[in-house]
């Protein structure tokens, strides 16, 4: 299903019953790679899956600004008739958690912010972006993906499990040269959110792979202390993308967290 709004189509699924749960993709993926949880987690969730602006079945059309992506998120929630959600977000769509916290956070109940991070990217991120945003242009998302895309997954995936690796590749291909650009424009401007999680007062969960190079283990153990009471969970043989890397295990933690919340 898709909806109008902000100048563009935006797409997303809607599953289930249950506890409303909101799943913010991966640049430079789209909700599908949260299929893996969807299927674990239909009999205790409601799981809402968005696709950012010109990723999956979205539109392309701007503006792309992490703010704007989060008042998306906050349409969809209004057109499925949902107050508060649990609302999930891996790397980019970490990014848009934190964004929804500061502009709506009356909409979230509690918050899964997986192999993310709160600071603002650094001048030597924002020139990388820039680069990589030049490559897409040029050269399309043959070469974004190229370049990507080992990064993305950890060492146990890239040897183990090929398959994996190249569903992720046709993932990627598919996601739109203006979309990819808005997002790195969007991931480059978007405000340091570190000074928010001391203030964050919902239930919050916090996962990395623990063979994540872009987010790693560390960093990410660091943001979660400042959050109060927030859960920290790394998981063994998986990389950025955690949740498709070990998804039993990613489920398993989820899955706690989420039953966690009926007694908060």
């Amino acid at each position: 299903m898709s909806i109008a709004v902000g100048g563009s189509e935006i797409a997303y699924d809607d599953r289930g019953t249950g506890i409303p749960l909101v799943l913010l993709h991966a640049f430079p993926l789209d909700s599908t790679m949260w299929q893996p949880q969807c299927g674990a987690l239909l009999s205790m969730c409601r799981c809402i899956l968005p696709d950012v602006r010109g990723f999956g079945r979205s539109a392309a059309a701007g503006p792309h600004t992490i703010d704007r992506y989060a008042d998306d998120v906050v349409a969809i929630l209004d057109a499925a008739r949902v107050e508060r959600a649990v609302i999930g977000g891996l790397s980019l769509g970490g990014y848009v958690a934190f964004a929804l916290w500061r502009r709506h956070r009356d909409r979230i109940r509690a918050l899964v912010l997986a192999d993310t991070r709160a600071a603002a990217d650094t001048d030597e991120a924002r020139q990388r972006r820039a680069e990589l945003a030049a490559l897409a242009r040029e050269k399309g998302m043959v070469a974004v993906a190229a370049k990507q895309l080992p990064g993305l997954v950890g060492r146990s995936t890239r040897e183990n499990n090929p398959a994996l690796y190249d569903a992720i590749h046709g993932m990627m291909m598919s996601a739109t040269i203006d979309g990819v650009v808005g997002a790195l424009d969007a991931m480059a401007a978007r405000p340091d959110s570190t000074p928010l999680l001391p203030g964050i007062t919902v239930p919050t969960l916090v996962v990395c792979g623990e063979e994540d190079a872009i987010t790693q283990v560390k960093e990410m153990r660091e943001m979660a202390a400042m959050i109060p009471g927030a859960r920290f969970q790394a998981i063994p043989g998986a990389g950025h993308l955690s949740n498709m890397e070990r998804p039993a295990a990613f489920n398993h933690v989820i899955s706690e967290f989420l039953a966690s919340l009926v007694y908060d």
